[in-house]
């Protein structure tokens, strides 16, 4: 499992912890960091091989050249990223964890190199955030413009007024944990991975996906309506099944660790 020197892997901090048979693949979405695992990797690492790294957008990410607005505009970059740190880290048949965002990035990788999957977890996942028709998105295209015009012009108050609703406002220090991700990451890439975000619609795509699949659905969350989750089951291909863990907000890593744990464990075995 070597990682050649100067490397995207290299590049983007990817690490392995523990060294047990199964190999899982941590990868964190919107405005965090690898840190946003850091409450499960104690309980994971005994057991399994733990793959972390950073995507370009990260405030965590040393070198600001690698996230280019033009090339990230869409998810498919991010998919071919994956692959190559897969790649380069020499894993085989791994089972994919992807938060958010990149739930469908994995989506994405998994149909271009199916090979490399063993399964997909997909945590707090979403094909498309916007309302259209007969499907409910969580967000009217009105609020989208609302955010990303926030974003531009009041970033810090729209990190303040964010973080609460994206996170479990009881929990202050998860709140103040993913605001820092945010501010790190700075208010123009957010601005630049918020549109890509809010405006993907990946629907089409999931018929695609054959590699065995779990979703995993927060039972409150603001971004992601509890629709969304059998919208997920009824149209990914690979044998989907839904968990959903009883909490409040978008991060069950950081407010519903252990149930979190407790979900991947039984699913992983």
């Amino acid at each position: 499992m070597g990682t050649p020197e100067k490397s995207l892997s290299t590049a983007l901090n990817a690490r392995i912890i523990g060294s047990g048979n199964e190999t899982i693949v941590l990868c964190h979405g919107f405005g965090t960091d690898q840190s946003i695992w850091d409450k499960i990797i104690p309980h994971l690492a005994e057991n399994y091989t733990l793959v972390l790294f950073d995507w370009p957008f990260s405030g965590a990410v040393t070198d600001k050249s690698l996230y280019d607005h033009a090339k990230y505009s869409s998810f498919e970059p991010y998919a071919d990223d994956l692959i190559t740190i897969i790649d380069e880290m020499n894993l085989k048949c791994v089972t994919f964890v992807g938060h958010s965002m990149s739930a469908m990035i994995g989506c994405i990788a998994s149909i271009k190199n199916p090979q490399l999957f063993k399964r997909l977890i997909l945590v707090t996942a979403s094909p498309r955030y916007v309302n259209i028709d007969d499907y409910k998105g969580g967000f009217e295209s009105s609020e989208i413009e609302k955010l990303l015009s926030t974003i531009e012009s009041e970033y810090e108050n729209w990190v303040s007024f964010y973080g609460p609703i994206a996170v479990d406002a009881n929990d202050a220090a998860s709140v103040d944990k993913f605001q820092s991700c945010l501010k790190s990451m700075g208010a123009e890439v957010a601005l630049s991975l918020a549109k890509t975000v809010f405006y993907s619609d990946y629907r089409d795509m999931l018929g695609k996906v054959q590699v065995p699949c779990t979703i995993i659905q927060s039972s409150n969350d603001k971004a992601v309506p509890l629709s969304i989750g059998n919208y997920l089951v009824e149209n990914i291909k690979g044998m989907p099944t839904l968990e959903i863990i009883h909490m409040i907000g978008h991060f069950p890593q950081l407010t519903a660790h252990l149930k979190l744990v407790e979900v991947l464990k039984s699913i992983v075995g």
